[in-house]
């Protein structure tokens, strides 16, 4: 399978403020941008204007080669860093500062490496329209460093460029994909009387997936009502994650919300590496360095005596919350600076339990199996999750990211703690699980515009033992949730019943098309084959059109690993659900296993 590979991120440029997302309410510091600040972000009107104008300003760290031409000069420069709205250049040889500041008609040349800006923005830039802005030196450099500002964002230039391209082929292709998945089923429903079993599983299998693309389609998150900020306790549990712990505190604490009504609590599970030591230093740094905001009472640390598995740490951090709404976030991940202030929206609805956040990939560009597990990502949130979210019936309130109401939580802790199935205590699955126990009561729903980034496995080992606990988990927790999933909205009952039919019976299916038709009917299976591929093509082009990004393509690289892997993984784990080991993690239970197999 391949050794390790080492993570690539995107990686932006360090703020010399710790927290400078932070509202401050002495009003000594401002969280607007302060090359633009347009936009007051206290008024509800302006608060999407004020997210877009805070993404557009966000800068990142980048090394491209930059053609810089001006009044008839051709400039080699380099770049050190980017955003959307501008560059800084550094220019190795001798420039006349005075005339690069008051040069005309600049225009750059460039190539946007992928990796370095957010997904979408992976291109050729020829003949940006720009202008210096300031000069300076550094000390003990040489070199002239250059602010440059776009005359065109390169949303915009991203836009007319090739977005519009990008859009219109995949709006052709998606219409001729949908409309050949209708053709194929139809043509199942006029051979229905030759196959029952066969034909009725591709209609119910089509009309789920294309419901849900529907549905998903239809999904529009709530809007931000900037009043509206009831108090949250975000809660990290952590167990080996020395690595990425201290960015998950600090992207935690640093929210766009009032610091009076959000708190940051980290229960380590008795980590065997130094993920204690960074976060006793991350949180001591906020500590000594932040006074403006109250840090020295917002953030706490817990060390668990011994080891007692991710749910106890969870439960630990909700008992400790002061605060009436609880977000949990894993620590491999890393919340977008808007995303509690997003996720609380739905809470205004008395009825609703949990809300789920967006979590998109971290690592896209480490390798062909995290750009294949950014394409899934994207459309298991934002169009799988989503549709279920238009029925306010999410049946998983994921890992990176939810939010649920510290009662309910408090109200199903011992239950969740103690949960058995068939005789064997229930180890992982616990935002599933958790889930069920709301949903039963309550509601739960998705909000797109809260984001956050996760770390996902950048081998294909670790993946598949991931993949391996996610489907037993499911498969435990669809059983529970098949009892009572019928109360809900009928049509979203429908649909869970055929989302839960649908994969236990596919590798029955592939086998009948893929083996015993050929074998016994001398019959190349070249429908199954085709519906196959249309099936791969949704999704790949419903990222495309989304997100316009270059990973589109692994979507369909995705769709042949399932078929070819992951769909084999569903039979094991019907005969092994009821295993506690993680795989992923040394968890008693995964210390307990590997001493039976030695």
């Amino acid at each position: 399978m391949g050794e390790e590979n080492k993570d690539i991120l995107i990686q932006e440029q360090t703020d010399r403020r710790l927290l400078s997302h932070v509202p401050d309410v002495s009003g000594l510091r401002t969280n607007k941008d302060r090359r633009h600040g347009k936009v007051d972000p206290t008024k509800e009107g302006d608060f999407s204007e004020f997210v877009a104008e805070d993404e557009a300003g966000r800068r990142y760290i980048a090394d491209y080669e930059v053609t810089v031409s001006c009044d008839g000069k051709t400039l080699k420069a380099r770049s050190v860093d980017i955003s959307t709205t501008g560059m800084l250049l550094r220019f190795e040889d001798g420039v006349d500062e005075a005339w690069l500041s008051h040069a005309q008609k600049m225009t750059l040349n460039f190539e946007i490496v992928p990796g370095s800006l957010p997904e979408g923005y992976e291109m050729r830039i020829r003949k940006l329209p720009a202008k210096c802005v300031r000069t300076f030196h550094k000390e003990g450099d040489p070199a002239l460093y250059a602010g440059i500002q776009f005359d065109t964002s390169l949303a915009e230039y991203a836009n007319r460029n090739r977005g519009r391209y990008m859009l219109a082929i995949a709006s052709f292709f998606l219409f001729v994909v949908v409309f050949v998945i209708i053709m194929m089923r139809a043509e199942s429903v006029i051979y229905f009387r030759f196959n029952k079993y066969l034909y009725l599983y591709s209609i119910i299998a089509a009309s789920l997936l294309l419901s849900r693309y529907l549905f998903g389609a239809l999904y529009r998150p709530m809007k931000v009502d900037v009043n509206y900020t009831p108090g949250v306790t975000i809660v990290i549990p952590c167990f080996n994650e020395e690595h990425w712990i201290r960015k998950t505190i600090l992207c935690a604490i640093n929210q766009d919300y009032p610091p009076g009504q959000l708190e940051v609590i980290v229960v380590d599970d008795c980590s065997s590496d130094h993920s204690l030591d960074q976060i006793r230093e991350t949180v001591e740094e906020l500590k000594a360095t932040d006074h403006l905001f109250d840090t020295e009472n917002r953030i706490r640390w817990y060390k668990q005596p011994e080891n007692k598995g991710k749910r106890e740490a969870m439960a630990l951090g909700a008992r400790m919350s002061t605060k009436e709404l609880l977000v949990f976030v894993d620590s491999d991940s890393f919340l977008d600076p808007f995303a509690v202030r997003n996720i609380v929206q739905p809470f205004k609805d008395e009825k609703m339990g949990g809300v789920s956040g967006r979590t998109d990939v971290a690592n896209t560009y480490t390798n062909s199996l995290t750009k294949m597990q950014s394409v899934r990502y994207y459309i298991a949130f934002r169009i799988m999750k989503a549709a279920e979210g238009y029925f306010d019936a999410v049946t998983c309130l994921s890992g990176p990211l939810s939010c649920y109401r510290k009662d309910l939580v408090l109200k199903y802790s011992d239950a969740w703690l103690h949960q058995t199935f068939l005789g064997q205590r229930a180890t992982f699955g616990d935002d599933r699980s958790m889930t069920n126990f709301i949903l039963r009561g309550h509601r739960t729903t998705y909000q797109d515009t809260a984001v956050c980034s996760t770390i996902v496995p950048n081998t294909h080992r670790m993946f598949l033992r991931q993949q391996m606990r996610w489907k037993r988990s499911w498969l435990r927790e669809s059983l529970i949730a098949a009892r009572y999933m019928w109360k809900k909205e009928p049509f979203m009952a429908i649909f869970f019943y055929m989302g839960f039919l649908v994969p236990i019976v596919a590798p029955v299916i592939v086998l009948y098309n893929m083996i015993y038709i050929p074998v016994m009917h001398r019959v190349f299976p070249i429908g199954f084959i085709v519906g196959m591929c249309m099936m791969a093509a949704l999704m790949s082009l419903a990222q495309l059109f989304l997100r316009r990004s270059t990973t589109w393509i692994y979507g369909i690289w995705f769709c042949v690993y399932y078929e070819l892997i992951l769909l084999w993984q569903m039979p094991v784990a019907w005969f092994t659900f009821w295993k506690s080991n993680w795989g992923t993690r040394a968890t008693p239970a995964d210390v307990a296993a590997q001493k039976k197999k030695g």
